[in-house]
C-alpha cells in the first residue's frame, strides 16, 4: 500500500453501506463518501497540477473531510485553515502554502473571497457535483508515490510565522497500521472525534476509522463547553474509542460530568498533548471499569505519536505516567547535549525521534527543517534523519520513558534551574486543587501559579512552602474558574500570562 486512498477503497468495497462518517443528524456511507471524493477529485485535478496544496477553509464537517480526501484524489493535499483565525494568521498561513485554490462552503464563501483575495476560491458542492472522471483519476493515482506529501498542518513559529509540518502519504501508513493493531480497533468500533481537523491528534481518528471501516463520530466543538450534551451525545451514538487531549478528557471530570452520565460503550481511551494529572485519570478509570487507557506522546513532526503506555489498573504511578516505549518502526532516543546517547537510567536527555514516520519537514522553509531535522548523531557510515522534539526524558526504573518537560519550560529563576512541571505536579498534589499551570513572565521575573480548585490562595501557598524549596513556590497564586484551552485542547498559557500583565 502507498496511498491512504486505498483504505477508503477498502472499506467500500467491504462495508459500502455502513456509515463513514456522522455529525448530529448527518451522515454519509462509505460509497456515498467514495463518490463523493472521486467527484471532488476530477474537479481539482482540472484546476491544479499534482502535488500543489489545496486550502480547506471550513469548519469540522463532513464536507470538510470529503474536500480533504477530493484533494488527495488529485494526487494534491491539503492543508486546513481554520476560518475563526485573525485575518493576519490566515495571511501568513497561505502565504507558506501560496495555494492557488481554495475550497470554502456557503457559510464562509463571501469571507474566503475577501481574505484569499487573487486565488481560486471554490464552494464544495460545485465539487461533489462535478462528474468523475476514471481515467483523470487514474493518471494522478499512477503519478504518486508513498512519499508525496498527504497534508500539511500548523504549528506555532518561533519567528511568528506558523510553521506547516509536511506528513507523506508512507508515514501515515506506517503509523496508522501500527496505532489500529496495538490497541485493538475493529470495524465495529465509534471513534468520537474531539480535536479540530486541523490538529495532529484528528489524523488518528481518520485514518484509523477508515483503515479498519468503522465509523469516525464527529463531536462539534461547542459540546466540550457542555459536558452534559457531550456525554448525552456519546451515549447515544454508542461511542466506543476516545483518542482526546488530555484538556478534553479532564472537563468533563472538573465539571463533574460522568457522575451525570456514564458513556459505557467506550472501550479505549487513548490521550495525549500534556501530563495528564493522576485524580483525574482516576476518576475515567473507575467509572470505565472495563476500558484500556493509553497515554500516547508525540509531536506533529513525528506524524502523531512515537511513544505509548498502556495503563495497568493495579499499579500505583506514585511518580507519574510514563510515556513509555517507542511504536514499531520508530526509534526514540535519549542524547546528551553533545550527541551522545543516554541509557543508564534516571538521567534526563533530549528525546529525538528517527523513522519513516517522520514528516517530510516545514512546507516552504528549508531553514526550519534543517535545524530541526538532523543527521542522527548516534549513527555512522549512512545517512539516518531524526527529529530533535525539544522535550527532555529519563528512563525509569522499569526501563519506561519519561517525559521530563520541555526545554523552554526549563527556567532559571533566583539562580536555579526549575522545571515548571514539577511545581504543577506539587499543585496537583493537593486534594483541593483540581487542575493547575505554573508560568514564568521572563520580562517581568516572576513565577505564576494557576490553579482550579477549592483553596484559599494563603493556604496553598503555605501547603506549596511545605512540600518544595522556597525559590520553587510562585511569587503569585492565581486561582481561575477554569483553564483557558487553545483549540487543540491544550492549555492557552498565553492567555493566562496576559490575564495578569
Amino acid at each position: 500500500m502507498y496511498n491512504v486512498l486505498d483504505y477508503l477503497e477498502n472499506a467500500r468495497e467491504k462495508v459500502p453501506t455502513k456509515v463513514a462518517i456522522k455529525c448530529l443528524n448527518d451522515f454519509i456511507t462509505y460509497e456515498d463518501f467514495v463518490s463523493s471524493c472521486q467527484n471532488g477529485g476530477t474537479f481539482i485535478s482540472e484546476k491544479i497540477d499534482v502535488r500543489e496544496p489545496v486550502i480547506v477553509f471550513m469548519d469540522k464537517g463532513i464536507d470538510t473531510l470529503i474536500a480533504f480526501f477530493s484533494s488527495v484524489y488529485a494526487g494534491c493535499f491539503y492543508s486546513l485553515i481554520n476560518p475563526e483565525f485573525p485575518e493576519n494568521r490566515i495571511h501568513d498561513i497561505a502565504g507558506v502554502l501560496n495555494s492557488r485554490l481554495v475550497i470554502t462552503d456557503d457559510e464562509h464563501e463571501e469571507y474566503a473571497k475577501k481574505v484569499f483575495e487573487g486565488v481560486s476560491v471554490v464552494n464544495v458542492r460545485e465539487l461533489k457535483l462535478k462528474k468523475k472522471d476514471d481515467s483523470k483519476l487514474k493518471e494522478r493515482r499512477d503519478a504518486s508515490i508513498d512519499y508525496d506529501p498527504l497534508y500539511v498542518n500548523f504549528t506555532s513559529g518561533s519567528t511568528g510565522i506558523p510553521k506547516g509540518v509536511a506528513i507523506s502519504h508512507r508515514s501515515v501508513i506506517d503509523f496508522i497500521g501500527h496505532f489500529t493493531e496495538l490497541f485493538g480497533f475493529n470495524g465495529d468500533d465509534i471513534i468520537a472525534n474531539q480535536a479540530p481537523l486541523d490538529f495532529d491528534v484528528s489524523v488518528k481518528d481518520i485514518f484509523s476509522a477508515f483503515k479498519i471501516g468503522a465509523t469516525l463520530l464527529l463531536i462539534p466543538k461547542e459540546y466540550f463547553s457542555n459536558p452534559a450534551k457531550l456525554l448525552d451525545y456519546l451515549v447515544e451514538n454508542e461511542a466506543t474509542t476516545l483518542t482526546w487531549a488530555v484538556s478534553a478528557l479532564c472537563l468533563v471530570t472538573t465539571f463533574h460530568g460522568l457522575d451525570y452520565k456514564i458513556p459505557e460503550s467506550v472501550n479505549k481511551v487513548i490521550f495525549s498533548g500534556e501530563v495528564m494529572p493522576m485524580k483525574h485519570l482516576k476518576m475515567w478509570m473507575e467509572k470505565l471499569p472495563n476500558a484500556s487507557f493509553i497515554n500516547v506522546y508525540g509531536p506533529t513532526e513525528i506524524t502523531c505519536n512515537c511513544t505509548y503506555h498502556i495503563i495497568d489498573r493495579n499499579r500505583k504511578y506514585e511518580e507519574c505516567i510514563p510515556i513509555g516505549k517507542s511504536f514499531p518502526n520508530e526509534r526514540v532516543m535519549l542524547l546528551d547535549d553533545e550527541g551522545r546517547e543516554i541509557k543508564s537510567s534516571h538521567t534526563v536527555g533530549n528525546i529525538c525521534v528517527s523513522g519513516t514516520a517522520l514528516a517530510l519537514g516545514y512546507y516552504n522553509n528549508k531553514e526550519k527543517t534543517d535545524e530541526a531535522f538532523v543527521l542522527n548523531p548516534t549513527v555512522t557510515g549512512y545517512k539516518e534523519l531524526m527529529y530533535k522534539t525539544g522535550d527532555l526524558g529519563e528512563y525509569n526504573d522499569y526501563g519506561e520513558l519519561v517525559f521530563k518537560g520541555r526545554r523552554d519550560f526549563q527556567i532559571k529563576f533566583q539562580g536555579h534551574r526549575i522545571e515548571l512541571e514539577e511545581i504543577e505536579k506539587a499543585m496537583m498534589s493537593f486534594d483541593e486543587v483540581i487542575r493547575a499551570c505554573v508560568l514564568f513572565d521572563e520580562d517581568k521575573n516572576k513565577l505564576y501559579g494557576f490553579y482550579v480548585g477549592q483553596i484559599d490562595k494563603k493556604e496553598l501557598h503555605s501547603k506549596m512552602k511545605e512540600i518544595l524549596p522556597v525559590y520553587m513556590v510562585p511569587t503569585k497564586l492565581v486561582e481561575v474558574e477554569e483553564l483557558p484551552m487553545t483549540k487543540n485542547g491544550k492549555i492557552d498559557r498565553r492567555a493566562l500570562l496576559e490575564g495578569v500583565k
